[in-house]
């Protein structure tokens, strides 16, 4: 299992935030698509480590045509040697049209189409052939030899896509190389629901499952005394029910009976009651959702957790601890979650 970090500052920072991840023993190192352009965030990351991977997680899709990501996926893959995989997601409707103000329609059908629209975009590039993508919702039709990069030694960068529903986790087997996970699952709920799916779409492709890759962090709650827990499972608790407040995640609820709860938060979350609705989130609840453990005991808890389940996960240390604390429980969660100690652990009924 590989471990990510995740990018916090802009432009600037960046190149500075990846010699630091990989100096910690970071695996990779990731970029979001919140207050900065996650691609240019990457291009400015990659000279600062020339050992790590480098990922988006996530770009908005549907907030561009398949032929910009395709550009700059390329331009990336080729600035990182290969070590760069786009993580792609929809976002929801009223950011797509009025945040973007791009068009929204059947997501998980656009998403699908999207994603073979970047493989036939850089299949032009690659092999020099006709670049002929007439779909649904994106046609790609010309491709001059002035307008294509040519080809890549170590060939297209891997596609990623984040998914919750069963409809895009379908498109993310049928189509993609792996899954993102959002925080806001369970492992029951990847046991049951998700990775059946999964398989299920895989298998109907003619698909290796080896070939596909899990990505999942789950919430943490940790801390070096009972009061640094408390503050922290508070923080957990608020975003836990933020996100159960959203409708499109219900299904992870109801797979747990806390369908009902969600009426509740969403209604708070109208109000802008954002404590309020923290404090519904009880001990059952917050221990499905987030590995809850001493910082003594995090390592190993973490490792039950994520071991034998994902291929990757992204994972923030604690505020405070320094570069060398850090190194140490990376150390310490890969060796936990490898295949021999995950074996034994994937056994275990996580409460």
């Amino acid at each position: 299992m590989k471990i990510d970090a995740l990018m916090a500052g802009g432009p600037g920072e960046a190149p500075g935030e990846a010699a630091a991840a990989q100096a910690t023993g970071y695996d990779g190192l990731h970029s979001s698509e919140l207050q900065h352009d996650p691609f240019l965030l990457v291009a400015r990351a990659v000279a600062g480590a020339p050992e790590l991977e480098f990922g988006t997680s996530i770009a908005v899709a549907f907030a561009r045509s398949p032929m910009t990501v395709a550009y700059s996926a390329w331009d990336l893959q080729a600035l990182a040697g290969g070590r760069f995989h786009l993580g792609l997601g929809s976002q929801v409707k009223a950011h797509i049209e009025r945040r973007f103000s791009m068009p929204w329609s059947r997501p998980a059908a656009r998403m699908r189409e999207y994603v073979l629209a970047l493989r036939a975009i850089w299949q032009s590039w690659q092999d020099g052939g006709k670049l002929d993508f007439d779909g649904e919702f994106y046609h790609h039709t010309l491709m001059t030899p002035m307008f294509s990069p040519g080809p890549l030694e170590s060939g297209p960068p891997r596609v990623l896509l984040a998914a919750v529903g069963d409809a895009m986790t379908r498109v993310a087997g049928e189509v993609a190389d792996g899954l993102i996970a959002h925080s806001f699952t369970t492992r029951r709920y990847l046991q049951e629901v998700t990775l059946p799916t999964v398989r299920a779409a895989l298998a109907h492709r003619g698909r290796a499952e080896k070939d596909f890759d899990l990505v999942y962090a789950p919430f943490v709650v940790t801390g070096a005394n009972e009061e640094s827990m408390a503050a922290s499972a508070a923080v957990a608790r608020e975003r836990i029910a933020f996100y159960a407040s959203t409708p499109s995640y219900r299904a992870v609820l109801e797979l747990h009976g806390w369908g009902d709860l969600q009426a509740s938060l969403n209604a708070l979350a109208r109000q802008g009651k954002w404590r309020e609705m923290g404090g519904l989130i009880d001990n059952e609840m917050l221990g499905a959702f987030a590995v809850v453990a001493p910082l003594d005991e995090l390592p190993a808890a973490y490792a039950r957790w994520v071991g034998g389940l994902a291929d990757r996960t992204s994972f923030t240390p604690p505020e405070g601890m320094d570069a060398e604390a850090t190194r140490e429980l990376i150390g310490s969660i890969k060796a936990g979650a490898a295949p021999e100690a995950a074996g034994a652990a994937a056994q275990e009924v996580l409460t």
